[in-house]
């Protein structure tokens, strides 16, 4: 058998992608979920065998996902891959896979934040919060805490030797 081979990101393709993106009034140029017939965005977990394949979905379920033989022979769903999946009207728990991303799409699609914070693969669309350490609790080391008299305890010399004794 011969080696699975590590998708790689296009960084020209990306590049093209987000230039085209921001001249053009930020017009998403990759294929989107249609909403409208309850199509969404997924994660591939693990690969079942047997043309199956459990998925986390964007609405934070997961469930037992579908690959139709069309797609199946023409573009492999590998694990960590980026889906679009149409949940079962009468089985909840079941869904098709409609579409597979390709890393650089998943990339640009993180970066314009369209991805729903289950489904982001790269994490790009989190943003940092700054807030306030008010306690000390997260300080690095290297910076003092003023601490009250009463939270400073001083410890016994006496506690060290027993448990020295203890373990040799």
């Amino acid at each position: 058998m011969g080696r699975r081979r590590e998708e790689k990101v296009d960084e020209e393709e990306l590049a093209r992608l987000m230039d085209n993106a921001e001249g053009e009034s930020s017009k998403i140029r990759v294929k989107m979920p249609n909403v409208k017939v309850n199509e969404m965005f997924a994660i591939a977990e693990q690969i079942l065998g047997g043309r199956r394949v459990t998925v986390l979905c964007a609405d934070g379920e997961t469930r037992m996902a579908r690959i139709p033989g069309k797609m199946r022979r023409r573009q492999w769903v590998r694990e960590g891959d980026l889906i679009i999946v149409w949940p079962w009207d009468f089985q909840d728990s079941k869904a098709d896979v409609k579409h597979r991303y390709t890393k650089t799409q998943a990339m640009y699609l993180s970066r314009k934040g369209v991805l729903p914070s289950d489904v982001d693969v790269f994490g790009m669309n989190t943003q940092v919060d700054d807030f306030d350490d008010e306690d000390g609790l997260f300080a690095s080391s290297n910076e003092e805490v003023d601490l009250p008299e009463e939270a400073v305890e001083e410890t016994d010399d006496d506690d060290d030797d027993e448990i020295n004794d203890l373990f040799g």
